[in-house]
């Protein structure tokens, strides 16, 4: 077995949702689930099929997102992976409809952060055994952090409990 890392090629750090499903009809469900959440989301995914012709299937409403998440996933390589990439929407916002779904497996990560991608390859095939997400904490947060923290979350439309 060769364990090896790939590198999310994200530039412009749009928020992205990787995981893992097992059914062909995850491409067209998903779809629906992404374009329910929202009336202006915008969004790219694919999904490595596992079996039969073993294609990369794909699908989404804005080409850019759509290109970017066929050219990563198509480099992770991985069986019954799926990748999406989001605009005008945050991962909150979508990853219940997306969890919810009856093929989907796990969600290996939901972040704007750099992913780097732990994959496992055998004479079979490939598997994601995890993700980096982000960087190592430099320290805990103090009270001005806090104050911080809860004015971004205002900012952004959110409040903290």
């Amino acid at each position: 077995m060769e364990i090896s890392v790939y590198k999310i090629r994200n530039e412009k750090n749009y928020n992205l949702i990787l995981g893992q499903t097992h059914f062909i009809k995850s491409v067209p469900d998903l779809y629906e689930a992404l374009s329910e959440s929202s009336p202006n989301i915008k969004f790219g995914l694919a999904f490595c099929e596992a079996s039969g012709p073993c294609l990369l299937r794909f699908a989404g409403n804005d080409e850019e997102l759509i290109d970017l998440a066929k050219d990563n996933l198509y480099k992770i390589n991985a069986g019954h992976s799926f990748i999406i990439f989001l605009k005008d929407a945050f991962p909150i916002n979508v990853l219940n409809n997306i969890k919810y779904l009856s093929e989907v497996c796990r969600i290996f990560c939901a972040t704007s952060n750099p992913v780097e991608v732990i994959i496992a390859e055998t004479e079979q095939g490939r598997g994601i055994l995890g993700v980096i997400d982000g960087f190592k904490t430099k320290g805990i947060e103090t009270d001005k952090d806090i104050e911080e923290r809860r004015e971004l979350l205002k900012k952004i439309g959110y409040k903290e409990p």
